[in-house]
């Protein structure tokens, strides 16, 4: 049911009045301070507690709601509790959840197929996060490179782009160029060379014979959805398959719809050797992740090789089946791209007015704040006190990442929002 704008605003600023569980009766504030003697603090998250959610909402213990424009880090690309996916959960858990590898699964070869054919690739690797698909894409690249290319042993190299995030474990942290994410973590893992983004000259001084792989993310989330210029995507292409080397596209958070298209490499119709999907695959109820690939690449693994008690679960399977089937319809690439006029158009009215620049493609926009309004974190701050969920990254930078499921109406009370809080 589509949401009036003027509906959106009352809906935010007033307190809903469904009742509060009878077993939690400890306010935010008080749940936000128990957290801090018995959690690790590697989080800096905004003040509020969610305790329900659905759709583009949520509410939090008091009975708020919040308009949510972050979506999970696209995890949440169906909004919250869609009801397919939630159905399919259920059908699910009254079956068999949990097998391991050690055994098939009735519910494994259905969502292999159907990711492979939505990819037009030829095998999958399924997992469970984005950061254990990276790190398997990373170990499948250098086998391959000996099995396949001839690179010596222990020699095998992997080019990545400055200002990547692939994830946070010690492997991937050793090509991270955040200081952030890296200091205090060494030694690193060797093997690995970082070249400018958008940069295909750097790219290619870089590309050798012991190139296992190329590793990008088509478009830069972390780094403040950053988009490359139209045609490097296939310049990558091209010039991996003059090198012999493999094109690893980490589609985790650009993939699945969010960009308007299914993976965010299909604006320059180009296909990777190796493909990275997560977060959405799990339609924000189960991780699931997955390395997608030509037969070529995948077949280098054996049995006891790698594995992953969790990886292609009963349960993930029929949640990433379900997802696999909304996708195969196009109405949530449609959806991105049609509601991404909306919010290229909103942002645009806003530059010189609070906003110095922006980049947006689908549902998906990095939005600058001038610096002299405040930083990132004090700008999603006021926006949680108008109703709205955002999230900032590196200084006065925004990202915005609803779920495709918002309607236009919603979009558009999100923008009045950030533009009441740059006046």
């Amino acid at each position: 049911m589509t949401t009036t704008t003027a509906a959106a605003t009352a809906t935010a600023a007033t307190a809903a009045t469904a009742p509060r569980s009878a077993s939690e009766t400890r306010s935010s504030a008080e749940l936000i301070h128990a957290e801090g003697p018995v959690l690790a603090h590697n989080y800096h998250p905004l003040p509020v507690v969610v305790a329900r959610a659905e759709g583009s909402w949520v509410q939090d213990v008091e009975g708020r709601r919040y308009l949510d424009m972050l979506a999970g880090y696209s995890a949440l690309n169906f909004g919250h509790r869609h009801p397919v996916l939630v159905e399919a959960a259920h059908r699910q858990l009254d079956e068999v959840t949990l097998t391991s590898r050690a055994f098939h699964s009735d519910r494994l070869a259905g969502f292999a197929e159907r990711l492979a054919e939505l990819t037009g690739l030829d095998m999958v690797l399924p997992m469970n996060t984005g950061a254990e698909a990276v790190e398997s894409a990373v170990k499948v690249a250098r086998k391959w490179a000996y099995e396949v290319k001839g690179v010596a042993p222990d020699r095998a190299t992997i080019v990545v782009a400055d200002g990547n995030f692939h994830g946070r474990t010690t492997t991937i942290v050793s090509f991270s160029t955040d200081e952030t994410a890296r200091g205090g973590f060494g030694p690193f893992t060797p093997g690995f060379r970082v070249v400018p983004y958008n940069d295909l000259a750097a790219l290619e001084a870089a590309v050798d014979e012991t190139t296992a792989a190329v590793l990008i993310e088509p478009i830069q989330g972390e780094a403040g959805v950053v988009i490359p210029d139209e045609g490097y995507l296939t310049g990558v292409r091209e010039l991996t398959r003059r090198a012999g080397c493999l094109f690893i596209a980490d589609e985790i958070q650009s993939g699945l719809g969010r960009t308007g298209r299914t993976l965010a490499v299909d604006h320059e119709a180009v296909v990777p050797d190796v493909l990275l999907l997560g977060k959405a695959l799990g339609g924000g109820i189960v991780p699931v992740s997955a390395v997608v690939a030509r037969r070529e690449v995948l077949s280098v693994l054996r049995p006891g090789e790698h594995g992953s008690t969790f990886g292609g679960n009963p349960l993930s399977a029929a949640v990433g089946s379900a997802v696999l089937d909304l996708l195969a319809t196009g109405e949530f690439q449609r959806r991105a791209a049609e509601l991404g006029e909306v919010l290229d158009g909103g942002l645009a009215a806003l530059v010189g007015s609070g906003v110095t620049a922006y980049r947006s493609r689908g549902l998906w926009a990095g939005v600058d704040i001038d610096p002299a309004l405040g930083t990132g974190r004090q700008i999603s701050e006021r926006l949680l006190a108008a109703g709205v969920l955002v999230k900032d990254t590196h200084g006065s930078t925004i990202r915005l990442a609803p779920p495709l499921t918002i309607t236009e109406d919603e979009l558009r009370f999100a923008l009045e929002a950030l533009k009441g809080v740059l006046s």
